[in-house]
């Protein structure tokens, strides 16, 4: 049985080594285990007993928008829908928080349309998103990834 739930600062080394192929590959960015615990409430974790098989994080930009971030679904879970369980729990979070729109700049386009992402130019993606993470990527400037957002 899969489980969601909020993390613990315990939970970072099994985050990490969920998503260290991602990140080695370029298709995640890196977090430095400081990062994540200074944002580890805005983590979504999925469990299969003791064993970490997916996660993602809301991080918010303003008090409208929020963005998707780090999204893994262990490779042999895939599949299954945790990965829309893990977004609409965001969004849902998103939606009392009080925000308007949820951001995903992603390589995985139709997974997120199939959720009611629309896609949305680059070019309107709030500038500091930019310069705070984008520059990070081993990809910057050319990037393939596709920007998506959904209305609350």
């Amino acid at each position: 049985m899969i489980v969601y739930k909020k993390p613990t600062l315990h939970d970072i080394p099994a985050m990490q080594q969920l998503v260290a192929p991602e990140i080695e590959s370029g298709v995640i960015l890196p977090r430095s285990n400081d990062e994540i615990a200074t944002n580890i409430r805005s983590y979504f974790l999925a469990f299969e007993g003791e064993k970490l098989i997916g996660f993602v994080a809301l991080h918010i930009h303003s008090p409208s928008l929020a963005e998707l971030r780090s999204m893994i679904i262990d490779r042999s879970y895939r599949g299954q829908k945790i990965g829309s369980t893990l977004v609409e729990k965001a969004c849902e979070e998103g939606r009392k928080l009080g925000l308007k729109e949820v951001l995903a700049l992603t390589y995985q386009q139709r997974f997120f349309e199939r959720l009611g992402f629309v896609e949305i130019p680059k070019e309107s993606i709030p500038e500091h998103k930019i310069w705070t993470d984008c520059i990070k990527c081993k990809h910057f400037p050319v990037c393939n990834e596709v920007s998506l957002i959904k209305t609350l």
